[in-house]
């Protein structure tokens, strides 16, 4: 397993899509995925508020998959650390806490304004857009990246996505230079 470490922002892991790719690359052993029970409930909160149709049950069985198939994965110790930092958000500083306990190389996170460049190096983090992250780690090893793509993909039962469809929805989930390269290896998919 690499030594990378990375930590998802809750925003990364609010829509489905989005959350399910990224868990499945995590599996890869490409880098290490970190996150908190600080971050889970960020992303559950919101998809409730979102999402009524949904249940906190069902959002908890996806918490502990996640957890389960993402070896130690989650941070903790790191709340000490949150009142000394200085974000643009401060309902961000948990997640920046965590990263620097795990010793993280990077956040992932859509939001890349909220994570300066200026806080993040003077703890070695920086923050990195998923569809930046998607791509570094296809250049690393597409074979690998393809391989957990495909299995998204397959894991899509209800309903089954055709590879047009799965590509659009990863679109709409803000990975255009990531679809434009799996365009290149539909069939792999």
């Amino acid at each position: 397993m690499s030594s990378f470490t990375v930590v998802y922002d809750a925003n990364v892991l609010y829509p489905a899509p989005l959350r399910d790719l990224l868990v499945r690359l995590a599996m890869t052993g490409l880098f290490r995925a970190r996150w908190s029970d600080h971050i889970h409930e960020e992303w559950m909160r919101n998809v409730l508020k979102n999402r009524p149709d949904l249940t906190h049950a069902q959002l908890e069985r996806t918490r502990q998959l996640m957890d389960s198939n993402c070896h130690d994965c989650l941070v903790t110790g790191y709340e000490a650390l949150i009142e000394h930092l200085r974000l643009p958000d401060e309902g961000d500083r948990h997640v920046l806490a965590a990263a620097i306990r795990c010793g993280a190389d990077a956040i992932i996170t859509c939001n890349l304004k909220d994570f300066p460049n200026e806080v993040l190096s003077q703890h070695g983090i920086e923050a990195i857009h998923p569809d930046d992250f998607v791509v570094n780690n296809f250049d690393l090893n597409g074979a690998r990246v393809l391989e957990a793509v495909r299995k998204h993909r397959a894991s899509l039962k209800n309903p089954a996505m055709d590879v047009d469809t799965f590509l659009d929805t990863l679109l709409k989930q803000g990975l255009p230079q990531s679809v434009e390269i799996l365009k290149n290896y539909k069939v792999a998919i």
